[in-house]
């Protein structure tokens, strides 16, 4: 079983941070939150600040456990552990790295954007309200 973090990030205005996956990768132009894979060597936390590192170029300064899926491409031999996480970083500028285009977005706009099939319940759960980032990390976390 392959482990990946994810991160929801949002702003005070409530939008959250989503990129389009580029034309050359698996599941091509499909959306998705900031994260990847576990490293062998690594806490689920430690790969999260890793990822957003290396992604957006930012510091992860708290994070809460909000979900956590797991799932199996068809076109793909290992199944997912997917934990999705509530981040806070560091203010500054997001040089995002890894994908084709960005979006702020608010929760209940999600569902117009073209997700990867891992993420269709954590979409819900923000579009109608279920989950809310910033409450959560407001009541606790790491």
């Amino acid at each position: 079983m392959i482990q990946v973090v994810v991160a929801v990030i949002e702003r005070a205005d409530r939008r959250v941070l989503i990129g389009q996956r580029r034309k050359s990768d698996t599941s091509p132009l499909k959306w998705e939150f900031p994260g990847g894979k576990v490293r062998d060597d690594e806490a689920p936390e430690a790969a999260l600040a890793r990822e957003l590192r290396e992604e957006l170029n930012a510091t992860a300064l708290r994070s809460v456990e909000i979900a956590r899926v797991t799932h199996q491409y068809a076109d793909r031999p290992d199944t997912l552990e997917i934990r999705f996480y509530a981040v806070r970083i560091a203010d500054g500028l997001l040089k995002p790295a890894v994908w084709e285009q960005t979006a702020w977005v608010l929760p209940r706009e999600l569902s117009s954007y073209d997700f990867l099939a891992a993420n269709s319940r954590l979409v819900a759960d923000l579009a109608t309200g279920r989950i809310k980032p910033g409450e959560l990390l407001l009541a606790g976390g790491t």
